[in-house]
């Protein structure tokens, strides 16, 4: 019995660190996507506002798939729709460089976007019920482990633009490789399977009640991050008079605190529970805030930054915990959560802008500390995510939300 239960925190262990591996590889596409889009709207020739109109449509594309990921995995399982959801995903990084026009750009994109909503989803219901099986947190990590692929695949792709690469030939082998190493992690996952009674989840469906609840915490975090990380810079270098490399400091500053924040994060869960910790994060949030907004220079914006990225860290990561644990359908919720955080960080930048015109940016960002503040008001709704079920024995194949073995 002893070497079983050995055996069985091994495996639990290896398959914490191959969805960790697979966050990773679902951030570097991100990243190696983000530093060529200066060559795929030269190569496609479109205007600034046509590409605006373009990279709106990851986020339609991610919203309209996402609600189909809980029925992929019920019917192939979790290991097998995550190996194929993740492979069509890293694949996808090859279509946007080959776009010869607006219209083509804006297809890719959505497929793009669709097979990025999908993979996300499946990831995370994985997470969560490694998470649960394990017994600790584990969510913030894996999400810090998005951030270091997303900082990987950048670190590549400056290098390639830097070389002057055609995009075309960096994404084919950045996909051809990724790939690769999607379906090696995957092989490790672990293989959680509907029960034979379960029925199967709606192709698409509206998001239950918890998820809206939920997804407006995950709501709050997503705009304050998407403004911060697309606002910072020019906020210091028009309300401060700031130079532009003090002012892209600004970003740095904020996506280190939030990436160090979610590696960390976990040992904070696991020591104070979920509602503490984003309590808490909400609170330096808010201090963040108010410190950019009423900031006398540059350093004192550049420490509110930073603590906007310290205190929404482990909102998402979080949020996604509690959508699993919520119901009886963890993809269902984590999907419904998903699409509120994905039209989240979309609006925000445009939101920020719209507001910033007709008021200044310094009223922007002040709506930004209320949302913030939002998050100690409402980090109750994610009491669910502290509710954890100790380490099973899983077999190879393990039920669904039963952390037993399959039959």
């Amino acid at each position: 019995m002893a070497a079983e239960t050995v055996t069985s925190t091994e495996r639990l262990r290896r398959a914490r660190f191959a969805v960790a591996a697979v966050f990773c590889v679902h951030g570097a596409v991100t990243g190696s996507f983000a530093t060529r889009i200066p060559w795929i709207q030269e190569h496609a020739g479109v205007s600034a506002g046509q590409l605006g109109l373009a990279l709106a449509f990851p986020a339609l594309g991610a919203s309209l798939a996402m609600p189909l990921a809980g029925s992929v995995s019920h019917r192939f399982g979790a290991r097998t729709a995550l190996r194929g959801l993740l492979a069509l995903w890293t694949l996808s990084l090859i279509l946007p460089s080959l776009a010869p026009n607006v219209w083509g750009l804006c297809g890719a994109l959505f497929v793009y976007g669709a097979t990025a909503g999908m993979s996300d989803v499946a990831m995370n219901a994985l997470g969560v019920e490694t998470e649960t099986l394990l017994g600790r947190s584990i969510m913030s990590s894996l999400h810090g482990m998005w951030s270091v692929g997303a900082l990987i695949g950048s670190a590549a792709g400056t290098v390639a633009a830097h070389l002057g690469a055609d995009a075309r030939i960096h994404h084919l082998i950045a996909a051809l490789v990724l790939t690769a190493l999607g379906l090696v992690f995957c092989q490790g996952v672990l293989d959680v399977r509907s029960a034979p009674e379960e029925e199967a989840p709606p192709r698409f469906s509206l998001p239950p009640k918890s998820a809206l609840v939920i997804g407006a915490i995950g709501f709050c975090g997503v705009f304050a991050e998407g403004a911060s990380l697309d606002w910072s810079a020019v906020y210091l270098r028009d309300e401060l008079g700031t130079s532009a490399g003090l002012a892209a400091a600004s970003t740095t500053a904020f996506a280190l605190t939030m990436a160090v924040a979610r590696l960390v994060g976990d040992r904070v869960v696991d020591r104070f529970g979920t509602v503490r910790t984003v309590r808490v994060g909400g609170a330096v949030a808010t201090l963040g805030g108010l410190m950019v907004v009423l900031a006398p220079h540059a350093a004192v914006a550049l420490a509110g930054f930073g603590l906007l990225g310290l205190g929404v860290a482990v909102v998402v990561p979080l949020a996604f915990a509690a959508a699993g644990r919520s119901g009886p359908n963890p993809s269902q919720a984590i999907a419904g959560v998903a699409t509120i955080t994905y039209t989240s960080g979309l609006i925000a930048p445009s939101a920020i802008g719209g507001i910033a015109d007709a008021t200044s940016l310094v009223f922007s960002f002040g709506l930004v500390t209320l949302l913030a503040f939002g998050l100690v008001v409402g980090a109750g709704v994610l009491r669910s995510a502290d509710r954890k079920t100790p380490a099973a024995a899983p077999a190879d194949g393990v039920r669904a939300g039963s952390g037993g073995p399959a039959a």
